[in-house]
């Protein structure tokens, strides 16, 4: 028999039921094969998972992810802050276009690309790099059970804690960036915008935005990671019809930007398509470079053994 506390509070949790009906013999030895083709996976990495070097090389892959992805939709983003600016003058996505390279020409869509890139990746070393510290020292904290059960509330700490200080680091370009797109004449580049502002207001002009910042970006990210980390487990256990270890490395990155699409599946259709490739392309970018430097990378978590017995899942 198991402890009825232990039950209940697997019942309670508010993001997932860990609670699932297993085969007894069949399912030991299948989850004892998935162990040892885990470990022999691990033979072949370039660093220790949670070393400096493994969060170095993620801050990294979160630098291309985001830099990258959002340096390439600046002309939409310039379009679209328009519109939120000027209304009446931008009329629609397609007008803005074109009333853009009729004034500016084609250069002109390109208007704010480089604080877009440094900033975003910055956003991106930060928001990538300081996820994997937090989601490691949160599941420490709590233990190899409570990390398991309450997992999903772990994904969202931890990203929700990794967005905080993105957003610092990101918030002095997203200001620049802003006036350039925004408010024509301030400036054209990055080099004239960044003096102008600080000779104008002090250091405070890089910040005013950090509170809509915060909660803006905040619950997104939350979100964002909690539904891809659940997304990668639903897809190795019901969908793809063999454990991540057996599956080759480019079958592994074609679910990793499935479970990033599907993440963030919901909302208008222009969202969808927008948001929901920008999302995909970045946890691709993200995971291509993880692949690429032979980063370890843990297997979808399952439930510990001694939660397996203690919930009478497992014969003693």
């Amino acid at each position: 028999m198991y402890p009825i506390a232990l039950t209940q509070q697997a019942r309670l949790n508010p993001f997932q039921t860990p609670l699932f009906s297993m085969k007894p013999q069949q399912q030991q030895e299948s989850q004892q094969i998935k162990r040892k083709l885990a470990a022999a996976a691990y033979d072949d990495v370039s660093c220790k998972y949670g070393s400096n070097k493994y969060y170095a090389l993620c801050g990294f892959g979160g630098v291309l992810s985001c830099g990258l992805t959002h340096t390439a939709v600046v002309p939409l983003d310039l379009i679209k802050c328009r519109i939120q600016v000027d209304p009446d003058k931008y009329k629609s996505i397609f007008n803005g276009f074109s009333v853009t390279l009729r004034e500016d020409g084609l250069r002109g869509l390109g208007k704010g690309w480089a604080p877009t890139f440094i900033g975003y990746s910055m956003q991106g070393l930060c928001k990538f790099g300081f996820y994997e510290v937090f989601k490691a020292l949160y599941n420490d904290m709590l233990g190899e059970e409570n990390a398991y059960l309450w997992r999903t509330s772990v994904y969202l700490a931890a990203s929700a804690s990794a967005e905080f200080f993105a957003d610092i680091a990101l918030a002095p370009m997203e200001a620049c960036k802003v006036r350039i797109q925004t408010q024509p004449g301030y400036a054209n580049t990055l080099k004239e915008c960044a003096p102008k502002m600080h000779a104008e207001e002090g250091l405070k002009a890089f910040y005013k935005g950090l509170y809509p910042l915060w909660l803006r970006q905040i619950p997104y990210t939350m979100m964002k990671f909690a539904c891809f980390e659940r997304t990668v487990e639903t897809l190795y256990k019901y969908i793809v019809p063999k454990p991540r270890s057996e599956c080759s490395k480019p079958e592994q990155l074609v679910v990793t930007f499935v479970a990033g699409y599907i993440g963030v599946w919901k909302g208008l259709f222009a969202r969808i398509i927008m948001i929901g490739t920008l999302t995909a392309l970045q946890w691709f970018i993200y995971d291509s470079v993880k692949v690429y430097f032979r980063l370890p990378r843990p297997p979808p978590p399952e439930m510990p053994e001694s939660l397996k017995r203690k919930m009478g899942l497992l014969d003693c």
